[in-house]
């Protein structure tokens, strides 16, 4: 069965804001009965997300959110850097954001944060045998904690108020789903 009665085609495309995370682009679409419409799309690089394991807990970090103004528990992780593999992202992420380097680095998947209005992806990895190599090396803006968390907590508490990331609950979710935990 096709899908020639859902798909729309984008004949033009805006941009409207330029930042340093992302663009803001107004794109013109004609739908399947040949209507125009007009929608908000950002393009921003795709992302890592590494989901690092030592034993029975998660290596994970705290940062403020801007957005939502509330300190966030999270898996290390950010953006991919032009010309970088997300392999080697979620290395370097790791790295910078916890001080541990992973022995093993599995790729679990890629998810699109938002697809109604993101046109980047997440790419989830689980990291394991981590082993520490000296301290965080954190961007000038980014004032980031790491700990370790039981995962049984984790995955408890994913969705409450510490654990309000939506890409991260996604992220364990691929986790889980891997792990034959379902």
């Amino acid at each position: 069965m096709g899908n020639e009665n859902l798909e729309w085609n984008e004949i033009g495309k805006e941009e409207l804001l330029k930042t340093r995370v992302m663009t803001v682009c107004q794109t013109t679409s004609v739908s399947p009965d040949g209507r125009k419409g007009h929608f908000i799309v950002n393009d921003a690089p795709d992302w890592v997300i590494v989901i690092a394991e030592r034993g029975e807990n998660f290596l994970m970090v705290k940062q403020w959110r801007h957005g939502e103004k509330h300190l966030s528990v999270e898996f290390p992780g950010g953006v991919i850097d032009k010309g970088e593999t997300p392999e080697e992202a979620a290395r370097r992420e790791l790295k910078e954001e916890t001080g541990y380097e992973a022995g093993k680095l599995e790729y679990l998947g890629k998810m699109n944060p938002n697809p109604a209005l993101f046109r980047n992806h997440s790419h989830i990895f689980a990291a394991s045998d981590l082993s520490p190599c000296g301290k965080q090396n954190l961007d000038d803006d980014e004032y980031v904690e790491y700990f370790e968390i039981p995962k049984k907590r984790v995955i408890k508490d994913m969705g409450n108020d510490d654990y309000n990331h939506a890409l991260m609950a996604a992220a364990l979710l691929r986790y889980i789903a891997t792990r034959n935990m379902v």
